[in-house]
């Protein structure tokens, strides 16, 4: 994947896109934030602990999606409307799954195509070997 600095830029750049955004995250394979966090000023919801249960459930669900992608497509987002947020996830290269969380009243009908265009290189930036 990028470097870290490119990363952070990405994540600086989707951010403002919306005032209502809340956060925007990378998430590696193995569930680790690489870049990105919450915008500046406000607090998570949940505690950090709880940010770590979370990405590794997610880096495990954008694997386990991949399933059903010779029947339906490949998924290019995943939207959760929530009582109190509204979170998306964007499947990248890798494993690796742009995570972002905004305000309920966000217009996230738009949005997601607007992510997906600033995040198409890193879905197909070169795949990893180990």
């Amino acid at each position: 994947m990028e470097n870290a600095e490119e990363l952070e830029k990405i994540c600086q750049k989707i951010i403002k896109l919306d005032p209502k955004m809340r956060s925007t995250r990378i998430i590696n394979s193995r569930g680790h934030l690489t870049a990105g966090g919450m915008k500046k000023g406000l607090l998570s919801l949940e505690a950090q602990k709880q940010d770590e249960m979370m990405f590794m459930e997610l880096a495990l669900r954008v694997r386990m999606r991949r399933e059903f992608d010779h029947e339906f497509g490949k998924v290019h987002f995943s939207l959760s409307y929530r009582d109190k947020v509204i979170v998306m996830s964007f499947p990248l290269n890798n494993d690796d799954v742009l995570l972002l969380s905004s305000e309920k009243d966000l217009d996230f009908g738009k949005l997601p195509f607007k992510v997906l265009k600033i995040i198409e290189p890193l879905k197909k930036s070169p795949t990893k070997t180990f």
